[in-house]
């Protein structure tokens, strides 16, 4: 898996896209911004369609936050449409596809079978990861956490265990 500190790959892929549209997005495009990244094993599941409409519902709130948000799978971008139009219903992000993997494998996340694991980036301006987190197929994550995992980075300052926005800075001795 790509480590704290290091360039995320510049690796172009087909979105389905908030509009309906699908197109092609490279993570380079989105230098001088923060981003938050996450990966979901397949689409047509079970835990991951909670994930997705968590960070669909805060999606405002990273995007106010100066954050652009990315989800993906190696699903295509075509069967992204198919579920938000068959069942998961409106994503306010866009969902990148994966299907040649070279997404998955550009950052470590590609699990044996061949499904990415859950896994978020974070990610900072000069396109360097600043957070990862993975978990098992079987468990899902919180958006909420990764919203103030990014707030606590943007702040550049110390911050405590469960520190929320508004909240004292630790002070250096």
């Amino acid at each position: 898996m790509i480590s704290i500190g290091h360039p995320i790959p510049d690796v172009v892929s087909e979105a389905y896209l908030p509009d309906g549209r699908i197109e092609p997005i490279s993570l380079a495009q989105y230098r001088g911004k923060w981003l938050v990244l996450f990966y979901w094993p397949l689409d047509f599941t079970f835990v991951c369609p909670t994930e997705i409409r968590a960070y669909s519902d805060l999606s405002h709130d990273f995007d106010v936050s100066g954050a652009v948000l990315l989800g993906a799978s190696v699903d295509s971008a075509h069967a992204h449409r198919a579920w938000v139009r068959h069942g998961l219903g409106t994503v306010k992000f866009p969902m990148l596809g994966d299907v040649s993997r070279a997404l998955s494998q550009g950052f470590g996340v590609l699990a044996e079978s061949g499904v990415a694991v859950r896994a978020t980036f974070i990610i900072n301006p000069e396109g360097r990861v600043m957070s990862v987190a993975a978990n098992d197929l079987n468990v899902g994550r919180s958006a909420r956490e990764t919203l103030r995992l990014l707030h606590a980075l943007q702040s550049g300052e110390l911050t405590a265990c469960e520190w929320q926005p508004g909240q004292a800075f630790v002070a250096a001795a």
